[in-house]
């Protein structure tokens, strides 16, 4: 009885087998693409190292060590360049004539007679004492400039010198004696009315 139910029972098919096997194949076709997809795909992602380092801080007896705090690069701003500072204007007096002689004036003209202060007339001192005060003085064309037209006096400037009458007693115009005084302070005497002079000599 038995033996007729295995006799019985249906055998698969060549075309049925046949199929089988296709998809077995394509089973393990697809389990091996799989296998290779994941291990060949597969991404390795790795974090991106902090540019910025972590300061690493030290405690001591609950205190901090600064020592330990990464120091940051100090950027010392280059200096301006400063402005050159304008120069002032200083307004200086313009030179007057010294009533004081100069060293130059103290030389002396070289060949010139000298005579000392005290050797002069007392009108001649008089003059003097009015020059040195600036006047008043007896005759109007007193301070005019003294031309040196003889050339007996050192070449100077037009304006260098000036003339002062020495009063001659008895006389009725200006006489012929006179003080030649240079801007330098520098003082001559003429008795002859610029014929001859004497180099007075300062005190």
């Amino acid at each position: 009885m038995s033996n007729s139910k295995r006799a019985a029972s249906p055998r698969p098919t060549r075309q049925r087998q046949t199929q089988m096997g296709v998809g077995s194949l394509i089973l393990i076709a697809l389990v091996y693409l799989l296998q290779q997809w994941l291990g060949g795909g597969s991404v390795v992602v790795e974090s991106a190292a902090e540019t910025t380092p972590t300061p690493q801080v030290t405690v001591v007896d609950g205190k901090v060590d600064s020592n330990d705090q990464p120091q940051l690069p100090t950027v010392q701003a280059a200096a301006k360049p400063t402005k050159k500072a304008k120069a002032t204007a200083t307004s200086t007096a313009r030179p007057q004539p010294s009533k004081t002689p100069t060293p130059e004036a103290r030389a002396g003209p070289a060949g010139m007679a000298v005579i000392a202060l005290d050797e002069l007339p007392p009108e001649a001192r008089d003059t003097i004492q009015l020059i040195e005060q600036d006047g008043p003085f007896p005759y109007e064309r007193d301070g005019i400039t003294f031309q040196n037209r003889e050339g007996l006096l050192p070449r100077k400037p037009r304006g260098y010198y000036r003339e002062y009458t020495v009063i001659t007693p008895d006389s009725s115009d200006r006489g012929a004696r006179r003080i030649i005084a240079g801007e330098e302070g520098e003082l001559y005497y003429t008795e002859d009315h610029y014929d001859s002079f004497a180099w007075v000599v300062p005190e």
